[in-house]
């Protein structure tokens, strides 16, 4: 018999707890095949559309499990159309490639990731093409500002709980930062950390978005970091 980690006990206890709860009338999927499926496959998050193509089920059954299980609380809404489940509830960056695309993680969140300032952040940035707005997950913001199409690079991928997000480069964080800085839209942090970082490319990300003062506020970052040789 193969023994169960606390965490792997708690998660079956849910399930059933929540397969107990209610009879579903003519319902074919239950909860224990969806949980298992699902992490066999590696997935972590799933539209209705996806969760419908896993299972074979029409629309409306989708449509009635989701709700179900989602007031009973095996699952979770990220947003309209978007779910995980509960025991299996992804990492802050996770969520935020998920719950609005194209973007990747950029600006606060990204430089205080790189330590390059020294506050802890609290809201979770990312970086669209599409319009700005926010969202709230379990009673965490994830916030999302829009830069044009020809400004959208300068990020990587890399590995979270088995999962590929993309985050901004240290320099395009900077210069995703700056360049609401010069819209006047944030205030420049005096505890920036440049020390680390190439002005160069910071200088070369910066140009994409064609805006005359950014190269003056780059000069005043370094400006605060009067030990470093440039």
């Amino acid at each position: 018999m193969i023994k169960l980690t606390k965490k792997q006990q708690s998660d079956k206890l849910l399930i059933e707890k929540t397969i107990n709860m209610l009879p579903l009338p003519n319902q074919k999927i239950q909860p224990l095949v969806v949980a298992e499926k699902l992490g066999e496959r590696g997935i972590m998050i799933f539209t209705p559309r996806e969760f419908s193509r896993i299972f074979k089920t029409p629309s409306n059954q989708t449509h009635y499990f989701l709700e179900t299980y989602t007031k009973r609380g095996l699952l979770v809404r990220l947003k309209k159309d978007l779910y995980t489940l509960k025991t299996k509830f992804p990492n802050e960056e996770i969520i935020a490639n998920a719950l609005y695309k194209p973007s990747y993680l950029s600006l606060e969140y990204a430089l205080s990731c790189y330590g390059i300032i020294p506050e802890s952040v609290y809201t979770i940035t990312s970086i669209t093409t599409k319009a700005t707005v926010s969202f709230d997950v379990q009673g965490k913001e994830f916030l999302y500002r829009r830069i044009k199409k020809e400004a959208y690079t300068g990020y990587v991928p890399e590995k979270k709980d088995d999962k590929t997000i993309f985050i901004a480069e240290p320099e395009k964080s900077l210069a995703d930062y700056l360049y609401f800085v010069s819209l006047g839209r944030k205030t420049l942090n005096d505890r920036i950390d440049c020390s680390k970082l190439n002005k160069e490319k910071v200088i070369k990300y910066c140009k994409l978005f064609k805006r005359k003062n950014l190269n003056q506020i780059i000069d005043k970052v370094w400006e605060l970091n009067p030990n470093i040789i440039v």
